[in-house]
């Protein structure tokens, strides 16, 4: 088993600003880890340091406990799975899972029972005397995935491994790449993508990174944490904007007053206030953002505090609706109905929005605690 850890760790091409920096990371033995972000975050760029594809800057990178910051990348104990498959189209599956095996000069027998023991598990074995012509997309990563298992590294990389499938296959591939890291115990998993679907499912823990601006002015690492943790308890705006499908709802405000069990705000360009249980060192008049998700928003709800706004656009998906609601203030609001809601576009509906349901950033962009309401008085969450 490997334990990955990063210390000080930045990347970057010349004299442009680092792709990577200021990165402290623990990824423990067994983990899965997911890297989340937007394009151009960088977190190609890190797993690629990592598998030693590239070279760090400057910071330390330790697998297993030993510094690899000058280790070859085939000594590393690391296997890598591209998006883009990367397999020799001269070659069958089984010789493409062997390759690196051959290479290495291990004993043909050896090779025959770690490559029919992988194609067993991927179920390729019917496969295996096949050319990568003659394979579907997700066969095709499959024997991508086998080449990786038959080197039994410590660490695995997933690139953006399914980004080149069709949804029913990304969601199958998915399940098994799953199936696969519990099977496999002696192995930690680090995997990139920009969907957090992916990010949601497989992770044990999600590295989420900024990009452009934010990255230098607050480093690559916007928050780690496990799926829950970052869809219950975002420190800023940018990681309960990016979390979650559709996003968060964004509702520019003005402080009204600080009470004992939240902190009531005005709505800019109206008269309506909302009562988010929260706590910081905020004062009458400062501006806020108030974050909603729209799970959160309920259409026809006479709950105590809400808000009136005209629909512009119904979304029907059988199973939900998403109702798309004018916002002067802002982008429109999308809220999550059921998938027989009986609403149409032009109407004006009333939309509850329960105190603890609600998220406060202040002017900075950063998550004010969130606390829980009990008996009429804030606990902190």
């Amino acid at each position: 088993m490997a334990s990955i850890t990063l210390r000080a760790a930045q990347k970057a091409y010349g004299d442009a600003p680092p792709v990577i920096r200021n990165v402290d990371l623990d990824i423990g033995e067994h983990e899965f880890c997911v890297f989340l972000g937007p394009s151009g975050c960088g977190k190609s760029t890190l797993l690629r340091s990592i598998a030693g594809l590239e070279d760090l800057t400057s910071g330390d990178l330790f697998i297993g406990g030993k510094r690899v910051n000058d280790v070859p990348s085939a000594q590393r104990s690391v296997a890598m799975v591209f998006q883009s498959y990367a397999l020799f189209p001269h070659m069958t599956v089984y010789e493409n899972m062997s390759f690196g095996l051959t290479l290495a000069k291990l004993p043909k027998a050896e090779i025959e029972q770690k490559v029919r023991e992988a194609a067993r598990i991927l179920q390729l074995e019917e496969l295996l005397q096949r050319k990568p012509k003659e394979l579907s997309g997700g066969q095709r990563q499959r024997v991508a995935i086998g080449r990786a298992i038959v080197r039994r590294p410590g660490v695995f990389l997933f690139d953006e491994p399914l980004s080149n499938l069709d949804a029913t296959l990304r969601s199958q591939t998915r399940i098994e790449i799953a199936r696969l890291h519990r099977q496999f115990e002696q192995a930690s998993v680090v995997y990139v993508t920009h969907d957090q679907v992916e990010a949601m499912t497989l992770a044990d823990r999600i590295v989420l990174l900024h990009a452009g601006a934010d990255t230098q002015r607050f480093g690559s690492i916007a928050q780690v944490g496990t799926p829950m943790e970052l869809y219950h308890h975002p420190r800023n705006r940018f990681v309960a904007g990016f979390i979650g499908s559709p996003r968060m709802n964004f509702l520019p405000a003005q402080v009204a007053g600080v009470q004992e069990n939240g902190i009531l705000v005005r709505l800019s360009g109206s008269e309506e206030t909302l009562l988010v249980a929260a706590q910081g060192a905020l004062q009458p008049g400062q501006m806020v953002t108030v974050g909603v998700r729209p799970e959160h928003m309920e259409i026809g709800s006479q709950g105590q505090y809400g808000i009136h706004r005209e629909v512009v656009l119904v979304e029907r998906l059988g199973e939900q609706t998403y109702v798309h609601l004018d916002e002067p203030a802002g982008q429109p609001l999308v809220a999550k109905a059921a998938g027989d809601a009986r609403i149409t576009r032009g109407e004006r509906v009333r939309v509850a929005i329960a105190p603890a349901c609600a998220y406060l950033f202040d002017q900075d962009g950063l998550a004010l605690t969130r606390t829980q309401v009990q008996g009429g008085l804030a606990v902190a969450a």
